[in-house]
């Protein structure tokens, strides 16, 4: 295909929270597709905080960006020329792909949707990665059980909102933290959550007594810091928790350091356990059939913040540490034609 595509590239390694300079929009050839290969529109881009990590230069369960390379995460876009007897011109596809208008794809990189089984960014989110995360951090590991107390931090983005909506579905009671008085309503008037604490203006360690008088057995931690700490005290025997991000870190410069876990966990005998999405990869199939019949039943419900234009991509991308978004944060650069 003729003409350029927009790009947006690693241009150096953020320190601290990353700015506009850390990146470079560029173009480059849109291209042709070859043997087994197809040419994607992308429609909608996923940004998310594990992506942060994947700027640093250092190891970790994926490997980092290399420098002046693309910036990858989940994309949803339009097949627009296929030479891969698996997907046709016209065909809505998934897929790690790049932050660019265009992607050229080996049709192992992508699978087909159908936009009739659900809506198609859902796909990104509550039945996608965001989803699936929630699932197998809460199920495997956190193992709810019915009357049990469940805590979330980072209760209103797109897995902290699936996780507190599952241990309902498990019969346990949620309680979620989150940073603004809108999203603490949208957790308990629309997500169904027992309570919700807004850590920009309470007392956390105070607030958790009241609204857990039963202690805590599952918190799934997606922000460490202070707000863990005042989660620890209130450990029952035998608490689990998955722990699943830590974003309150991910922009420090300084090594994070708190209070210590080891003695909370020695007195209660308690499990703490991280993990990350792709280690349940083998059971990807089972975990996406559960939500999206939860999500059909009516059990499970969602919200996105949906930002208009390529060139938005970076701000809703820095959006993310400001914790400006509700539920799964996307940006939409095209249309489906």
């Amino acid at each position: 295909m003729e003409g350029n595509k927009k790009q947006i590239r690693l241009a150096r390694r953020p320190v601290g929270t990353p700015t506009m300079e850390d990146f470079a929009f560029t173009e480059a050839p849109i291209g042709t597709p070859g043997e087994g290969e197809v040419l994607i529109r992308n429609v909608y881009i996923s940004v998310d905080p594990y992506l942060r990590g994947r700027m640093e230069d250092v190891k970790s369960y994926i490997p980092p960006f290399q420098l002046n390379d693309v910036i990858v995460s989940g994309v949803i876009g339009q097949v627009v020329a296929s030479k891969s007897a698996q997907f046709a011109k016209g065909d809505i596809v998934i897929g790690s792909l790049g932050w660019e208008t265009y992607s050229l794809a080996h049709e192992k990189m992508i699978r087909k949707l159908d936009p009739d089984l659900a809506p198609v960014t859902a796909n990104l989110g509550i039945i996608g990665m965001t989803g699936l995360t929630a699932y197998f951090g809460l199920i495997d590991i956190g193992k709810p059980k019915s009357g049990e107390t469940v805590v979330v931090s980072g209760a209103a983005g797109a897995v902290g909102s699936a996780v507190g909506q599952i241990a309902k579905i498990k019969g346990a009671r949620a309680v979620g933290i989150a940073g603004s008085e809108k999203k603490c309503r949208y957790l308990t008037e629309a997500l169904g959550f027992d309570a919700a604490i807004n850590y920009k203006t309470e007392n956390v360690g105070k607030a958790l007594k009241e609204a857990c008088p039963d202690g805590v057995d599952v918190y799934f931690d997606n922000v460490g810091g202070e707000i863990s700490d005042a989660v620890f005290p209130l450990l029952n025997n035998f608490a689990r928790i998955p722990v699943c991000g830590a974003i309150s870190a991910y922009n420090k410069t300084e090594p994070d350091v708190g209070p210590r876990v080891q003695s909370y966990l020695i007195k209660t005998s308690s499990l703490m356990q991280g993990f990350t999405v792709g280690h349940y990869s083998s059971r990807f199939k089972e975990a996406g059939a559960q939500l999206a019949a939860w999500l059909n039943e009516g059990k499970l419900k969602y919200e996105e913040t949906i930002t208009e234009g390529f060139d938005s991509i970076i701000d809703a991308f820095l959006d993310l540490f400001k914790g400006k978004n509700i539920g799964k944060q996307l940006v939409k650069i095209s249309e489906f034609k």
